[in-house]
């Protein structure tokens, strides 16, 4: 018998984990959720490993049917999920019955929402991930976006019985203007200065032609020193190529392996998260930071999941205690990391 039936699938809903390592060599982007901070964390509410697959739910529309009891957990962008007409809390776990249905409403921040399942979607692993590759047409189910009709088992687990809380500080606030940290180079060198001082002094849009593979920005024209194109050479999420018509593009968790155009920048890791959620018309400024300064700020967001998990136990299984907030004391004492 199949857990769930997908009664409408939305703009785009995939299967996604933390993507598919150790094959970019081969040409096969790494994939995976968009936002791996929300997966991770949605795994760590459901009672699961951190990249147990998930449902990548983009821009809203998407309505399930549950076909047994579960466990789930809903983070990232808020779609408005509703549970049979009426809305949930997100970022926490939440009890599914027989027959229930989860659907979403539509967009009131954010662009992105994951839905994890205790004890994960019974898929088959494509070189060792789930993850939808859409272009490659691998991974997720029949390496395809979700559709009306399309049913998923869950696997069998023990329900939890209490309902958990991250702390407060810990989930993202999605805003349509966001700084991101980045990183100058490889091929900075290959720009003229006043189109670096240009690109670290300006405001640019995301723009329509954006997607898993890419965002494409509108803003001040980045001028080369003798011409956009480089010998090819790798790229991976956050690279900020820049072709010949100055518009910079930002790749994403889909993008191609190798290519041809001069990097100006690149993201640092410790926001993909909160470029993931950026849609089209949201604003974008980047700040220059050492690299010194990206790895501190990706161990910071290290720590602050490490330190959720501890609170809700999901390291050592899981346990009837209640974490709560709002000026009440946890069961629980942790060391609290600033985010």
């Amino acid at each position: 018998m199949y857990s769930l039936e997908i009664i409408n699938s939305g703009l785009l809903t995939t299967i996604q984990d933390c993507g598919r390592y150790g094959y970019q060599k081969y040409g096969v982007p790494v994939s995976g959720a968009m936002d791996k901070y929300s997966l991770r964390l949605a795994n760590v509410l459901a009672g699961n490993k951190e990249c147990e697959a998930c449902i990548e739910v983009t821009f809203g529309g998407l309505k399930i049917k549950f076909n047994e009891d579960c466990i789930i957990a809903i983070t990232g962008g808020n779609l408005l999920p509703k549970i049979n007409g009426k809305e949930v809390s997100m970022w926490t776990s939440l009890k599914i019955n027989k027959n229930d249905t989860l659907e979403f409403c539509r967009l009131i921040s954010g662009l992105r929402s994951y839905i994890s399942f205790c004890g994960g979607l019974d898929l088959p692993d494509v070189l060792n991930s789930k993850s939808t590759d859409l272009k490659s047409k691998i991974g997720g189910l029949n390496g395809r976006k979700l559709v009306k009709g399309d049913k998923i088992k869950i696997n069998n687990s023990s329900l939890i019985k209490v309902t958990k809380y991250p702390i407060e500080k810990y989930i993202p606030k999605y805003k349509n203007e966001i700084t991101l940290n980045i990183i100058l180079g490889p091929q900075n060198h290959l720009f003229k200065n006043s189109s670096i001082v240009k690109f670290l002094n300006s405001k640019y849009e995301v723009t329509n032609e954006s997607d898993r593979m890419g965002y494409r920005l509108s803003g001040a024209e980045l001028e080369h020193l003798q011409g956009a194109d480089i010998i090819s050479d790798g790229v991976s999420y956050g690279a900020v190529q820049v072709p010949g018509n100055g518009q910079p593009i930002i790749m994403m968790s889909d993008s191609q392996t190798t290519g041809g155009y001069a990097k100006i920048a690149y993201v640092a890791s410790c926001d993909f998260h909160l470029l993931a959620q950026a849609k089209p018309n949201d604003k974008i400024t980047f700040k220059e930071i050492t690299l010194e300064d990206a790895h501190f700020k990706y161990i910071k967001m290290e720590k602050a999941l490490k330190s959720i998990k501890k609170m809700i136990d999901c390291d050592n299984g899981i346990h009837e205690y209640k974490i709560t907030v709002n000026k009440k004391q946890y069961q629980v004492k942790v060391e609290e990391i600033d985010m």
